[in-house]
């Protein structure tokens, strides 16, 4: 057998392992609505959540009476937490976690559904001598949970079903 048959073969033998297993690439969110207005203040969160809004084909609108849904950004927090001291008191381990809370309601409700809240947590193990360093990947751990907030959000907004104006 000749190296280049060979190749080929393996070649679709991983192209029919990857499909046999689901794998499939990320595309857009099949959302029910095109309009939303978001309430809150401002929050980190919300720009990226406009920029993914967008993506998915959603307009963010500014005038609450042509949103098919809104959607409250009530609270975004950060928390660190010791995890571990040294023998000598000194920290060496930390753990973030982010919060967001929001809730959803259709523009013909004056009722708002109920306060849905996103977590999340990592672990980071922390050194004095290396503090710049930590620092940034303090920022990259908490970047990393808000894009994770994000996503999770969006799996919200695709069970949502409004009634179209």
């Amino acid at each position: 057998m000749n190296l280049s048959r060979l190749s080929r073969m393996l070649m679709l033998f991983s192209l029919l392992a990857l499909t046999a297993c689901g794998f499939h690439m990320r595309g857009t969110a099949d959302l029910a609505f095109k309009t939303l207005y978001i309430q809150g203040g401002n929050l980190t969160i919300k720009k990226d959540l406009i920029r993914s809004l967008k993506v998915n084909g959603v307009t963010v609108v500014d005038d609450p009476q042509k949103a098919e849904l809104f959607l409250e950004l009530i609270r975004e927090r950060r928390q660190q937490n010791i995890l571990s001291l040294s023998g000598g008191g000194l920290v060496r381990e930390y753990e973030l976690v982010y919060f967001v809370d929001f809730r959803l309601r259709s523009p013909d409700s004056e009722v708002w559904g109920p306060v849905q809240k996103i977590e999340g947590r990592r672990d980071y193990s922390y050194d004095d001598s290396q503090l710049l360093a930590k620092q940034f990947e303090q920022d990259r751990l908490y970047e990393d949970m808000r894009v994770d907030a994000i996503r999770e959000i969006m799996r919200l907004l695709v069970a949502q079903k409004p009634k179209k104006l």
